[in-house]
């Protein structure tokens, strides 16, 4: 085949290749958020995950799972008299089910719902950057590290999670892998897709075998399986650490999700989820 012919499949495939821009990228990656805490709740006892005008919360009245996964997430630049409304459903939910430690999630330029949480007595607890690429920009070759797929409970137990964690949940539709090293479980990545968006999360590197790049490495490799599975984006919340990491792998910043939590209590227990 001539270089001319490689060149005109090349254009042809650019010209076909879908566009992403930052908002199609953030609607996506919200959209499988979302879906992986519906998934979570899904077979969990009690747990249900409430989409209101609004606001969607994830509700988990028991243990462990009460510790990690009470968070919602308020629709960007709502009216004034709408977001109010979805505070409102927000901390009725979470009281009724006798939850009083929850974390609420707004973009940082959502200036109005940050100056109403602090006005409502909320303090900003933590953040995380959300990052989103197109998979057609992924230009790093598939990593050659030793890899394995543990059940749920080895992994829970290896990497210090709650006990018990999601032991009664339908966790089929999440691909879980785990980089190994001298024999070893060391570092671990869970994928979540949902109409073709690949969401990354819980990417986390035992202290004795982190600087080796094993979290980046099977980051990657979540990637390449996107892909492979017919996947056209993905997203993931990077921790200030991870950023230029993921960014070096080609995700964009897309801003920070600010974490909102009610004055008064203990930090709770934030395992990446």
């Amino acid at each position: 085949m001539t270089r001319g012919a490689l060149l005109s499949r090349h254009a042809q495939a650019t010209i076909l290749m879908p566009e992403f821009p930052d908002t199609e990228l953030i609607r996506r990656g919200t959209a499988t958020l979302l879906a992986s805490w519906e998934a979570y709740a899904r077979d969990t006892p009690g747990a249900s995950v409430l989409r209101a005008p609004g606001v969607v919360a994830a509700i988990f009245p028991h243990e462990p799972e009460r510790s990690v996964y009470n968070n919602a997430l308020l629709a960007r630049d709502l009216p004034a008299e709408a977001r109010a409304s979805a505070l409102e459903t927000m901390a009725a939910a979470y009281a009724a089910a006798g939850i009083q430690q929850f974390a609420a999630w707004v973009h940082e330029t959502d200036a109005g719902a940050r100056t109403d949480l602090k006005h409502r007595g909320y303090i900003l607890r933590s953040s995380t950057r959300m990052m989103g690429m197109p998979l057609a920009a992924l230009r790093l070759p598939r990593p050659a590290i030793e890899v394995g797929s543990p059940a749920w409970e080895a992994y829970v137990h290896r990497f210090a999670l709650p006990p018990g964690l999601l032991a009664g949940a339908d966790l089929s539709a999440f691909h879980l892998l785990v980089a190994r090293l001298d024999g070893e479980d060391v570092a671990a990545a869970l994928a979540f897709d949902h109409e073709a968006d690949c969401g990354i999360y819980n990417v986390e590197t035992l202290e004795h075998a982190r600087r080796r790049g094993l979290g980046s490495a099977l980051t990657l490799l979540h990637l390449h399986d996107a892909m492979a599975r017919g996947c056209q984006t993905a997203s993931l919340q990077a921790t200030p650490m991870a950023e230029r990491l993921y960014a070096a792998a080609g995700f964009r910043d897309l801003g920070r999700f600010l974490e909102y939590e009610p004055a008064g209590l203990a930090l709770r227990s934030n395992a990446g989820y």
